[in-house]
């Protein structure tokens, strides 16, 4: 009886809470949430990509809920964008690649230039050992290039200039980024279609040319979709004095501060260092980056703003 009062009394309780917050629920406590509007169409690095195909605008329509509500990283992004956007897009351009390709890396990694997967991918490109390697990157002990933005996206561009010499379609290059064009080319001559918006994958690699393609219209303008930054909110660029080492180093530490700034600075600017010390018998020239010191601090930091659209000043 005892055990049935104690649940009756419980029901009374939550019955008078739920009548008690009903009115103030009614009364718009919670944020107004919008669903983002579908384009008809999007120029995807110079090609035409329509979704009119309801199973088109569905997929886009995931990704793109997901970018805006879903990613904790999405106000990171814009403010990383700031920084290697410039340098990233910039090199793009010189090498003859779509434009579009940098949101590629954003849904990567998130635009993390030490990021690394499960599987061992890594920098904002997420490069296999062996692939990079492939593409021209050292990838020892005390070097990993993966993690240098600049040289990976030069890998990534010839990487990706291959794929497109093979299928000749800017969504198919990057669908096979994700999954192989092992696996896409294969793909494709099994499920007798010619692009990878037609073929039936796994998730991951289903998702993932959408994924980009949303994180393209997000940031284009996330004003549009709420998003509120200040200026002076964004990450800049770090500017930096270039030191040439063409031999060996004992200790990054002692380099480091023979050069005016701490170990750890040295490591955040040049993030492929990988160890301590440098091994370096053939003489190899390694560009080393000294950040400046008025780059280091907020109040002396020159101010940027790559994309007008990202700020609301």
């Amino acid at each position: 009886m005892t055990f049935l009062r104690n649940i009756i009394a419980t029901s009374i309780v939550c019955m008078a809470f739920v009548a008690t917050n009903a009115q103030s629920y009614n009364n718009s406590q919670f944020m107004t949430v919008a669903a983002p509007d579908i384009p008809a169409e999007i120029n995807f690095c110079g090609d035409k990509v329509s979704f009119d195909r309801i199973d088109m605008a569905e997929r886009l329509d995931r990704e793109l809920t997901s970018t805006i509500y879903g990613q904790t990283m999405t106000s990171l992004i814009i403010k990383r964008a700031n920084r290697f956007f410039p340098r990233l897009i910039e090199i793009l351009k010189e090498n003859n690649m779509p434009e579009d390709i940098i949101y590629l890396a954003v849904a990567e990694s998130s635009l993390d230039p030490t990021a690394v997967s499960p599987a061992k991918a890594a920098g904002i490109w997420q490069f296999m050992p062996s692939t990079g390697r492939q593409y021209g990157l050292e990838v020892t002990d005390d070097v990993d290039e993966r993690f240098d933005p600049e040289k990976e996206t030069v890998a990534a561009c010839r990487y990706l200039r291959a794929a497109y010499n093979k299928y000749g379609n800017w969504a198919t290059v990057c669908a096979s980024y994700n999954a192989g064009t092992g696996k896409i080319s294969s793909e494709l001559s099994s499920q007798q279609v010619n692009n990878s918006f037609d073929l039936r994958l796994v998730s991951e690699t289903s998702r993932y040319v959408f994924r980009i393609i949303a994180y393209k219209i997000f940031l284009q303008d996330p004003k549009r979709f709420g998003y509120r930054i200040h200026s002076d909110q964004l990450y800049q660029p770090i500017d930096c004095d270039i030191v040439e080492v063409s031999s060996s180093v004992a200790s990054w530490v002692s380099w480091a501060k023979e050069h005016g700034i701490t170990y750890a600075q040295l490591r955040d600017a040049n993030p492929w260092i990988r160890n301590s010390k440098l091994t370096n018998s053939s003489g190899k020239v390694y560009k080393v980056k000294v950040p400046k010191q008025e780059s280091l601090y907020r109040s002396k930091a020159t101010k940027a703003v790559y994309n007008s659209n990202w700020v609301v000043d």
